[in-house]
């Protein structure tokens, strides 16, 4: 059996973020980039079909990354968490997510993977489409929003818990599949120092998207800016019910949300 994660680096959720000087973009000088959390969880449940007996035993587990030469930190992270390799699919171009999944998809096709783990939401695009543009790209069955994921016996299907609008969904997939990951399906551990340097020696394969195919983006940023929720810093003095009144005429007549 063999199982992807899809690895990305973000900035770290405590990063200021700020725009650059001539408005060109986010500046990300000096800021922490750390692997995406959504992404550890399909490490950690990769990891975890392994330990757990069943069809999973002896399993490759590999990760996939699309993104600059610093994705090295986030897939070393992931080595050292317990994967066996990695392929690291290496650009400074900024890839839509539609663009992603069809470079993704020819990469997971060449290893001929048996399951693939997504982060649900993925925080560069801020965006939960890489999953399932992913596994309409590969033709294959998905599942989003993930839970609970368990090796059906004989290994040929996946059984899935994974939260809907009004509750929860059980799903059986046949495999191939690709499954979108959130928190609560398992806790991430942390990567031991000694598993730290065995990562350092693992197998971290380097290519390019046009070794995938890449045709091009099918979406170009033409402006970034972040958005600024300026305080109206209005002061009701009143007894308790006509202050509360007042309130309500504020939040009606010119905030607009009642």
């Amino acid at each position: 059996m063999k199982i992807i994660s899809v690895l990305k680096q973000v900035p770290d959720a405590e990063a200021r973020i700020r725009i650059s000087g001539d408005g060109s973009g986010v500046d990300l000088q000096g800021v922490t980039f750390v692997i995406d959390g959504m992404d550890e969880y399909g490490v950690e449940e990769a990891l975890g079909l392994r330990e757990g007996g069943g069809a999973g035993v002896g399993a490759e587990l590999i990760g996939l990354a699309l993104g600059p030469k610093r994705y090295e930190d986030a897939i070393r992270r992931a080595l050292a968490m317990g994967l066996d390799r990695a392929i690291h699919i290496e650009t400074d171009e900024v890839i839509d997510v539609i663009a992603q999944a069809k470079v993704l998809a020819a990469a997971i096709q060449a290893e001929g993977a048996d399951l693939v783990f997504v982060g649900g939401k993925e925080a560069d695009w801020d965006s939960a489409a890489l999953g399932p543009a992913l596994a309409e790209a590969l033709g294959l069955p998905h599942a989003d929003w993930v839970t609970k994921l368990s090796l059906l016996q004989g290994g040929g299907k996946i059984e899935v818990v994974h939260d809907i609008d009004d509750g929860v969904e059980t799903l059986a997939l046949t495999l191939p599949a690709v499954v979108t990951t959130q928190q609560g399906l398992n806790d991430p551990r942390y990567p031991t120092l000694p598993n730290i340097m065995k990562a350092k020696r693992k197998e971290l394969k380097k290519t390019t998207p046009a070794g995938y195919g890449h045709a091009g983006v099918l979406s170009q940023i033409v402006g970034e800016e972040i958005q600024l929720k300026a305080r109206r810093n209005v002061v009701i003095e009143d007894e308790p019910p006509k202050a509360a009144a007042r309130l309500i005429e504020h939040l009606r007549d010119e905030a607009k949300v009642l």
